[in-house]
C-alpha cells in the first residue's frame, strides 16, 4: 500500500473512531511524514527492522533527543498495528533497540546556598517578614509551590508544629514544619497577617490581601537568588528539591522521605538518591586529586 494512502486512512481512524484532538492528529501526521523524508519509503511494505534502524540511526545523528524519537517510534508502531487490523501490512512488526531517556537531575541548593537564600527577605517590611515565613516554610516541609500558597490557617497546627496537605490526587498528608520555620510564621501571623481583618482563610497574602500568585512568588525567588549571589537557574521548587536532597543527605529514609513529598511512586522519590550519589563521587574524586 503507498505509505501516503496509509497515512490518510490512519489519520480518518483517529478522527472518527479514536476521536483524538486536532494537535494530538497533526503530532502523529508530523511524526510520520519524519519517518517518510528521512527513510525515503513510499510502500508500507517497504517498513521492516532495517528500515526502523535506520530511521533511529539518523534521528540521532540529527540531533533529536531520545525522548523525541520514542516518541516517534511509538507513533510508528501504533501506525503498524492499524495497517494489521486492516490487513494492509501482514509483516510482524519490527522490534528494534531505542536510545535511553536522559535522566534531567532536579536543581537544588547546598546548604549553604539555602541559608544565604533565606536570609534575603527585608523583615523591616511586613512583605520581607511573609516572604521570609514563606521560603522557611517551603524549604522546611518540601511543599509544591501551589501547597504553600493554598496553604490556610486551619492547616497549621502550631503547638504540635505540623503542615495539613491536601496534595495532589486530593491525598491527605502532614509533614512537620520545623522550629526555625514555626518562629518566622508565628512573627507573620502576629505581626502581618492577624492584623489584616479580610483576605478570607488563606495564610499567605498580598497588598492587596488576595492570595499570593505563583508568577509573584517566582519573581521574589528568583530575586532573592540574585540578591543572594546564586548563580543557578532556580524557581521556587528548587527549594523542594533541596529539602529532600538534604534529607537524603542526612540520612532519612527514602520511604520517609517519599511520604513528606507526597510522592504516589517511589521511583520518583529514587532520583534524589542519583543526586546524593553524584555528590558523594564528586567528593571522593576531588579528594583523591588532592592527595
Amino acid at each position: 500500500m503507498h505509505i501516503e494512502d496509509a497515512i490518510n486512512n490512519f489519520v480518518e481512524y483517529l478522527y472518527v473512531e479514536k476521536g483524538l484532538a486536532k494537535n494530538t492528529i497533526i503530532a502523529y501526521q508530523d511524526d510520520l511524514q519524519s519517518f517518510i523524508k528521512i527513510t525515503g519509503i513510499d510502500n508500507t511494505n517497504d517498513i521492516n527492522k532495517d528500515t526502523l534502524r535506520k530511521y533511529v540511526r539518523m534521528e540521532t545523528i540529527n540531533g533529536l533527543n531520545a525522548t523525541s524519537i520514542i516518541r516517534r517510534m511509538s507513533t510508528i508502531h501504533n501506525f503498524l498495528l492499524f495497517l494489521q487490523r486492516e490487513n494492509k501490512y501482514n509483516m510482524q512488526i519490527p522490534i528494534v533497540d531505542l536510545p535511553k531517556k536522559q535522566i534531567l537531575l532536579p536543581s537544588y541548593l547546598t546548604v549553604e546556598e539555602v541559608d544565604a537564600l533565606l536570609e534575603q527577605p527585608n523583615l523591616s517590611k511586613k512583605e520581607g517578614i511573609r516572604d521570609r515565613a514563606m521560603l522557611e516554610i517551603m524549604y522546611a516541609s518540601g511543599l509544591r509551590v501551589s501547597e504553600l500558597l493554598n496553604l490556610k490557617k486551619g492547616d497549621v497546627n502550631m503547638s504540635k508544629g505540623i503542615i495539613t496537605i491536601i496534595g495532589k490526587g486530593s491525598k491527605e498528608r502532614r509533614v512537620p514544619i520545623g522550629d526555625f520555620a514555626l518562629e518566622y510564621l508565628d512573627k507573620y501571623l502576629v505581626e502581618v497577617r492577624n492584623k489584616i481583618k479580610d483576605g478570607g482563610n488563606f495564610i499567605f497574602l498580598n497588598n492587596r490581601h488576595k492570595p499570593i500568585s505563583r508568577q509573584y512568588f517566582h519573581r521574589q525567588v528568583k530575586q532573592y537568588a540574585k540578591q543572594a549571589g546564586i548563580d543557578k537557574e532556580i524557581s521556587p521548587h528548587t527549594l523542594r528539591h533541596s529539602f529532600a536532597t538534604h534529607l537524603l543527605e542526612n540520612g532519612a529514609q527514602l520511604r520517609v522521605v517519599q511520604e513528606m513529598l507526597g510522592h504516589s511512586n517511589i521511583a520518583t522519590t529514587q532520583i534524589y538518591t542519583t543526586i546524593t550519589q553524584n555528590r558523594i563521587l564528586s567528593a571522593y574524586d576531588l579528594y583523591t586529586k588532592r592527595k
